[in-house]
């Protein structure tokens, strides 16, 4: 007898300023372990390579490493406490380019940001912690941060 999935925890959480946003994605950062999956949604221009670096600087990404979207690139990997891996899935346009990106091999010896993630869910394992960003008025953002699985639980209790 298996038992099903638990539903996702899901927590709204409202950031005013980009301090704010850099001091939640740094504190997610530092919970990071390798294997943990991060899928961030939102519009462009709503803050996912902004917290994508935050995270980075969590994870001890090295000081000074430029942690770019990698827009065209589609991933990079940064060394640190822990090996991020950042990918960027606005330019894949099918399941075969997903496939060439190999982020099922990064799993195994990184962490994962993920940007776009809407835009190919199986790119993300069960067991991840994906958060939408909206933009609020002047300039705020709500972050919707939801838990699929026990890894990702846990780093959703490092944020709360």
């Amino acid at each position: 007898m298996t038992a099903s999935p638990a539903p996702a925890d899901v927590v709204h959480v409202d950031i005013a300023s980009l301090e704010q946003m850099n001091a939640w994605g740094r504190h997610l950062g530092e919970g990071l372990r390798v294997g943990d999956v991060v899928g961030l949604v939102g519009p462009l221009g709503a803050g996912k390579t902004t917290l994508t670096q935050a995270i980075a600087a969590g994870a001890g990404i090295v000081p000074g490493r430029h942690v770019a979207s990698p827009t065209f690139a589609l991933v990079n990997e940064h060394p640190g406490r822990v090996r991020l891996v950042h990918a960027d899935l606005y330019r894949v346009r099918t399941a075969a380019e997903l496939a060439e990106l190999g982020l099922d091999e990064a799993y195994d010896r990184a962490a994962a940001v993920i940007e776009w993630i809407d835009r190919f869910p199986e790119a993300a394992p069960a067991d991840h912690l994906r958060v939408t960003i909206s933009v609020a008025p002047a300039g705020a953002r709500n972050l919707t941060v939801e838990a699929h699985g026990p890894t990702s639980h846990r780093l959703l209790a490092q944020v709360r």
